[in-house]
Parts: structure tokens; sequence; C-alpha cells
């Protein structure tokens, strides 16, 4: 008997390794498989380069390379059936003659969608769909909920005191999590599209919003200045990355600085904003404050994921409020006086 799980374990820590390099593609990973053996295994590198199983197959070695026709094929994604930026992988599959495919999430994209796995079965190609689906899910929750929910996926994060004060109640500004935890945070800026604070974060903060402390690409800055008031000499406005400016009065791009016009009523910001992430192919943002922007995501009910950062031995008694905390907790770590709690919104 066949033990599948392994093999596509596998292909869930190759798709990882994608993380930050491959959006708005999805992350996928494949293995090939001889007699409980993997001859070739690959994930998908890069945003326009080949595909998992296109590596996969290609990374089987001169000698192995007759064993193709007789092996199964594992990949975390149903393998897609258009042209794109690259052919379809179910035609490369067919040609290589490989009898049977072990299928992890099937692909909500449109030109997809159930048509990979219906190619490969018209061919003459045993396919067992759902395996592991959970965890290829997860993997690939950004893609899904833009794809299903024509939205970014979004990452609502904070740092508080014990007494959940996220910010003094003057102008200074409050450092609150400890050093590791901020190399955390950074990591996690690698991991998205983009990276958002509102006008008064911008403001009073004058956050830089790259990633000085973890290797990869810079998130692209979103900030909203209805107004244009926030000063030139802000760190957001170096062009030293992508930065997009979202107001009521201009379009215009001056390098990696770009104004973006939105519509002048405030409640229609969260649409206009999903409509532009989508217009620019940015499937995730990582909201980092402050307290007024993030509460109005938590109202709009517009978020994915909280991730709050208490230092359980800080006390300040006069400061701005940390937004309420909802969802359901699913993961809790601890780095010295830091606690980081990850909740998911509550579908019901």
């Amino acid at each position: 008997m066949i033990m599948h799980e392994p093999y596509m374990q596998r292909c869930i820590q190759l798709a990882a390794l994608g993380a930050g390099k491959v959006s708005p593609n999805p992350l996928v990973g494949a293995v090939l498989v001889y007699d409980q053996t993997i001859i070739g295994e690959g994930y998908h590198i890069s945003y326009g380069g080949p595909h998992a199983e296109i590596h996969c197959i290609q990374s089987v070695s001169d000698a192995n390379k007759h064993l193709i026709p007789l092996s199964v094929l594992y990949v975390s994604l149903e393998p897609c059936a258009h042209y794109g930026k690259t052919p379809p992988c179910t035609k490369r599959i067919i040609e290589e003659k490989i009898p049977q495919v072990v299928i992890g999430s099937m692909d909500p994209y449109p030109k997809v969608n159930g048509r990979g796995m219906s190619q490969l079965i018209d061919a003459g190609i045993e396919v067992y769909p759902g395996f592991l689906k959970k965890k290829c899910d997860e993997i690939n929750k950004r893609f899904f909920c833009v794809q299903e929910k024509k939205r970014p996926y979004i990452i609502l994060k904070w740092a508080c005191t014990a007494n959940h004060k996220m910010a003094s109640a003057g102008k200074e500004r409050l450092m609150i999590s400890n050093t590791i935890a901020q190399r955390m945070v950074h990591k996690w800026r690698v991991e998205e599209d983009a990276i958002m604070v509102g006008t008064r974060t911008a403001l009073l903060d004058n956050p830089k919003l790259n990633n000085r402390f973890f290797p990869g690409k810079a998130p692209i800055r979103l900030i909203p200045d209805r107004t244009l008031s926030l000063p030139s000499q802000l760190h957001i406005f170096d062009k030293q990355q992508r930065t997009i400016i979202l107001n009521e009065k201009k379009n215009l791009t001056d390098d990696l600085l770009e104004y973006k016009q939105i519509k002048k009523e405030p409640h229609l910001f969260l649409q206009d904003l999903f409509t532009k992430c989508l217009e620019e192919n940015i499937q995730s943002i990582l909201v980092e404050g402050g307290a007024t922007l993030i509460n109005h995501f938590i109202k709009e009910n517009a978020w994915d994921e909280m991730r709050v950062i208490t230092n359980e031995k800080m006390i300040v008694q006069e400061g701005i409020e940390a937004p309420g905390i909802k969802g359901v907790l699913y993961n809790t770590e601890y780095i010295q006086s830091d606690r980081i709690e990850y909740y998911r919104n509550n579908p019901s």
C-alpha cells in the first residue's frame, strides 16, 4: 500500500520555499515518486518562471528518466491547464506519460478550476484530488482569498502593553516589542505583498516600513493620505521601495512613488483599496497600525488574521487603547517578555 502523506507533506514543504517570491501566483510544490522513492522534486520559484511540475520533471536525473512513465506525481495544487506566462503543466504531464497524479488543492482560478484535472483524466491519467486538502489550502490562503473573496488577504498586526495600550498619549513613539520579536515582524513583511499604516502613524512614527532585519523583498507601502497633508521628508517618500499614496486629489507616478486617487466618501475606502490592490496584483496586506485604521478593518469584518504582540512586563498609564481582539486563537508564542497570539477571523 502506497503511503501518500509523506510525499504530499514534502510538496507542501517545497511550496513554502516560494513564499514572498511568486505572488500573485500560488505557492506550489511537486514530487515524482517511483516505487516509494522520490526521483524528482520542484517548486514554483519565481513569478513568471516555470511551475513546480516542470521543475520537478526537469530535476529527474538522466539515469532515472525512463522511470517517469512509471511514477506517481504529487502536486499541492491542481496543475494549470492554460497558456499564461508559461505553457500548461497538464500538457507536459501528458507528454511525459505520467500515469497517476495526486492533487492537494483544486485551483479556484477561473482558467483552471477543474480543467486541469479534467484534461488529465481525458488523457487516461488516474487522478486523486483532495489529498491533505486542508494543509494545501492553508499554504495558499492568500491566493484563495483573492480568487474567492475578490480582495487581498488582510493580516492585522499590532503590539501592545500588558494593560492593552498600543501607543503613548503624546507624540513620542512607544517601543513595545523586543528586538527578537521585531525581527519576526520583518519576516512577516517579506511574506506579504504590501504593508499599510494610517496617516497618523506615518506622521508621528515616521516608519520606514521595509525589511531591514530579514532578507527578502521589501513590501509595497500603502499609505492613505486623503488630502496629501503628509510632509515630504518622511521615510515613506524616500523612493527606496514602491509606495502607493491613496488620496482624493491626483493620479501620478514618480519613479517608485505613486499617487492613486480614491473616492471622497470615507465609507467607500476599503472598497476602493481592494479594487486598487486587485488592479496592482497585490494579494496580501500586513496592516501595522494605527488603532483607527485597524479598527476600521475590524468594524467592516474585512480581515483574515490578527497577530498581537503583548509585552507582558510593560505598563503605560496613559495611552491609546489597542483594538479589541476577535476571532479564533490558533497559536501562541513567547519571545522573552513578548507574547505573540495568532487569531483567525471566525467565518460564522
